[in-house]
């Protein structure tokens, strides 16, 4: 049974966030009456160190927020996006009572082996290595107690954070942004839907020669405990000085891995920063990787793959009227001719390496961390001159997730035909097909559409 926020934990994580923030806030007020305006890049600075001493949900949240172009101002959004979501582990009596907790006050005899100390350690939880007695290894994670409170007391200091945000600029209406943050961020603490998550990517990438996804075990499972199988591999940034060819062969791997499911059913994986895949093996003639993490899954409709094919294609044909018939299809409405044209200028930039049928790098600056921002910023200044536009939920996780995609291929040095790769996809996406794929998959995973 999914954990329920207590009344005690979040007033005890509210204040614990409150003060900090508060802190931060009384700060800020000093500092403007001082004569420092609110998008002092010192405040982004600030906001940075104090959230990143709180660790949890609300640090997760303003890193995700820091990923999505356009929905914090660019002062904040370069800070936050370099938030780091590692924590402490917690200690044995923790892992103890947690294991005992969800498979029983015998769980240890069902390991051979069981690594007290974490491996790694992060926002919601952390992850053992342990041997099963069919000699499988496998992961075991675990969610820290009470997150369910801290989740629910941090979203209510992010709307702290957004009224701050928008008071410095109030271009982007961010209530979709919220909404979708809460609810992905929820689903994230039910270790039973990642369970399905992953019965979901290992049906729809099964065969697949460049990708690995771990196979869950259900029977050692709960909604805050994910027993998965263990894969080997590297990290990413371990590869980032060989051979070009490997470089690029793993960013292959990983741009299918990544798109392949969206178009076949709908699905992205809605986290794509450096932690959440390893590279399993890697040659010049090919790579392997590991996709390790499924808690932030987003399922589209059909429509919704249908608008990034029609956006394709206006821009591709310069038709306005096409384009204006895409955002629809994404969600957005209300458009004036000059703020949807200011969301071409966005939109351009993300197509731009898919339409340029050539070998090249993704970005052709190339500056890490850097992927997006200086066109974020001009569409930025231009939105706030022209009013607010409200951001449809069903693009935020998308639009994250390209940039942080894009990041990674930065961080690779890598240089491939991108429009290629994804025409190939593209060309074969058939809406009718994709639903009837999808509402099977779902029915039989348990899930349904975001």
């Amino acid at each position: 049974m999914t954990e329920q926020p207590t009344l005690a934990g979040r007033i005890a994580r509210f204040a614990r966030v409150g003060a900090n923030l508060g802190g931060f806030a009384t700060g800020v007020a000093a500092a403007r009456m001082g004569g420092r305006s609110l998008d002092d890049p010192r405040n982004a600075a600030e906001l940075k160190r104090v959230l990143g001493e709180l660790k949890g949900p609300l640090m997760k949240l303003a890193q995700i927020l820091g990923n999505i172009p356009d929905a914090v101002p660019p002062e904040f959004a370069r800070e936050l996006a370099e938030l780091q979501a590692n924590a402490p582990p917690m200690g044995p009596g923790f892992v103890r009572r947690r294991m005992s907790g969800e498979l029983g006050p015998d769980w240890r005899s069902k390991f051979v082996d069981f690594t007290p100390e974490a491996v790694s350690a992060a926002s919601l939880g952390q992850v053992h290595k342990a041997t099963l007695s069919g000699g499988e290894t496998v992961a075991v994670k675990l969610q820290y107690p009470d997150m369910a409170s801290a989740v629910e007391a941090d979203l209510g200091q992010l709307d702290l954070l957004l009224s701050l945000f928008r008071r410095v600029d109030g271009s982007i209406d961010t209530s979709q942004i919220r909404e979708e943050l809460a609810s992905r961020l929820r689903e994230e603490l039910d270790y039973g839907r990642e369970l399905r998550h992953l019965l979901l990517f290992r049906a729809m990438l099964e065969g697949e020669p460049h990708v690995r996804v771990p196979r869950p075990f259900p029977d050692l499972s709960s909604d805050r405990l994910l027993t998965m199988e263990w894969l080997d591999g590297s990290r990413l940034l371990e590869w980032k000085d060989r051979d070009p060819v490997i470089r690029n062969r793993i960013a292959e791997a990983l741009f299918l891995a990544w798109y392949r499911p969206f178009y076949r059913m709908g699905v992205i994986h809605g986290d794509p920063h450096l932690g959440n895949y390893s590279v399993a093996e890697a040659s010049p003639e090919g790579a392997v990787v590991n996709l390790l993490d499924f808690g932030c899954v987003r399922i589209f409709p059909p429509r919704f793959i249908a608008g990034v094919n029609e956006l394709y294609h206006a821009i591709e044909a310069d038709d306005d009227e096409r384009a204006a018939h895409a955002f629809e299809m994404w969600g957005f409405r209300g458009l004036t001719r000059d703020i949807r044209d200011v969301l071409l200028m966005w939109a351009r930039f993300l197509y731009a390496p898919l339409l340029d049928d050539r070998v090249r790098p993704i970005d052709l600056d190339g500056r890490p961390g850097e992927y997006g921002r200086e066109t974020a910023r001009k569409v930025h200044a231009e939105l706030r001159r022209l009013g607010t536009v409200t951001i449809p939920a069903e693009f935020v996780f998308m639009d994250r997730s390209a940039i942080g995609l894009g990041g990674v291929f930065i961080q690779l040095g890598a240089e491939l035909n991108w429009s290629a790769l994804f025409r190939s996809l593209m060309d074969d996406f058939d809406e009718a097909e994709v639903a009837r794929r999808q509402a099977e998959a779902l029915a039989e995973s348990g899930l349904s559409l975001a």
